[in-house]
């Protein structure tokens, strides 16, 4: 068991710099920033929103991203992080989560329960005919009665899940959707993985409208005066533009918004040019081991596990934040490998920026992979001062 389960608490009130490392740092401010922003946006835009909880995976930011209840949807990708929202059922923060992965047959009894049990609405995700024979035959074999609401998945370009408009096989899905009474189709999704190649606002932007123009195309497949959908879309750098928005929808069209790494960001999201790098919420403490000047480098205690093997066009795998030049230029399990990535006519000496025993905090390429590997996150002030420790979710 990790030590920081026992411990995590004993360090509020204690600067960064006195945390064990390696370390996962949240500062407070920037986090409730970045997502007041994003409300904000979507407030002015009069759309839906429905935050997904994978990045830091804890009830704190689950509470902060719904507002309390302001919002009261989300996106979940593990039955854990259905579980651990639990609680804001009861509280009436949360009504409804959207499963977001295309189901599979061995998670519908424990989704089923989250419904019958505690009250939570859940929406599932289908992108396959045999997705709705599987709805069928389980309300079948356990006499549910009440048809699942679905969502088909749209492929936009991410080429991960979905069907793209092109295909036969989307007017099968919604056929097939629309005739079954095991399911109900609550409207049509997709998500812009690829938005985060996007190098500018308007790039970014026009991958936004191609999931407008992605979900309408599907959408007016089906749509009928008289059937309500949700058009879902978004990703976080799509988010970051949202303001942007100016598509125009059919009347029995609700447009919602979803995204999950917004609250954090971090490399990936700063190397967009939609975020700054103070944007970054996210940070990772780590410790020097040695410093080797006949090859410029020194070592620290975070390697693939405390940090990511996940890249962007910010070299390396993480930056300083002290000194924006010096990456994490190779990793190992463990062993991270501080090299100097800047201008070399401005190359620093590492022997004059690095001791052993210091202490450097780090931006991180990913903030969902590199918070998935700790047991406690410690939220800090704009000092740097722990406030407060999270324990967050773990498992599938």
């Amino acid at each position: 068991m990790d030590v920081s389960l026992e411990t995590h608490q004993s360090y509020i009130g204690q600067p960064a710099s006195a945390l064990p490392t390696p370390a996962l740092v949240i500062s407070k401010p920037v986090l409730e920033s970045n997502v007041k922003k994003l409300h904000e946006d979507i407030d002015t835009l009069g759309i839906g929103f429905r935050p997904h909880v994978k990045t830091l995976k804890s009830i704190e930011t689950t509470r902060i991203m719904l507002a309390n209840g302001r919002y009261k949807k989300i996106v979940a990708s593990t039955l854990c992080e259905i579980r651990g929202c639990l609680p804001l059922v009861k509280e009436g923060i949360l009504d409804e989560c959207l499963y977001g992965l295309p189901i599979r047959p061995s998670v519908l009894a424990d989704l089923d329960k989250f419904t019958s049990q505690y009250g939570l609405k859940i929406v599932l995700m289908v992108d396959h005919s045999d997705h709705i024979r599987i709805l069928e035959e389980f309300n079948t074999r356990t006499g549910r009665t009440t048809p699942w609401p679905v969502f088909i998945k749209v492929d936009v370009g991410t080429k991960r899940a979905g069907i793209q408009n092109s295909s036969s096989r989307l007017d099968e899905v919604i056929q097939s959707a629309n005739e079954s009474e095991g399911v109900s189709i609550h409207g049509f999704y997709c998500h812009a993985g690829h938005s985060y190649a996007s190098k500018s606002t308007e790039d970014a932007v026009k991958v936004l409208n191609d999931e407008i123009n992605g979900v309408l195309i599907a959408a007016k497949k089906l749509i009928d005066p008289k059937t309500e959908l949700v058009l879902s879309i978004g990703a976080t750098p799509t988010a970051h533009v949202v303001s942007n928005l100016k598509a125009s929808l059919p009347k029995n069209t609700q447009l919602e918004l979803h995204a999950g790494n917004f609250p954090a960001n971090d490399l990936q999201q700063v190397a967009t040019g939609l975020v700054s790098l103070s944007d970054q919420a996210v940070r990772v403490v780590a410790e020097v081991c040695s410093v080797y000047p006949e090859r410029n480098e020194a070592l620290i205690n975070a390697g693939v596990l405390a940090l990511t093997k996940e890249t962007s066009s910010f070299a390396g795998l993480a930056r300083w934040t002290d000194g924006i030049d010096w990456s994490i230029v190779r990793v190992s399990q463990e062993h991270g490998i501080f090299g100097w990535v800047g201008d070399d006519a401005k190359r620093e000496k590492v022997e004059e920026k690095f001791k052993i025993g210091q202490k450097v905090l780090l931006y991180t390429q990913h903030a969902c992979i590199t918070s998935a590997m700790f047991h406690a996150f410690y939220v800090v002030d704009k000092q740097d001062i722990v406030r407060e420790t999270w324990v967050p979710w773990k498992g599938w």
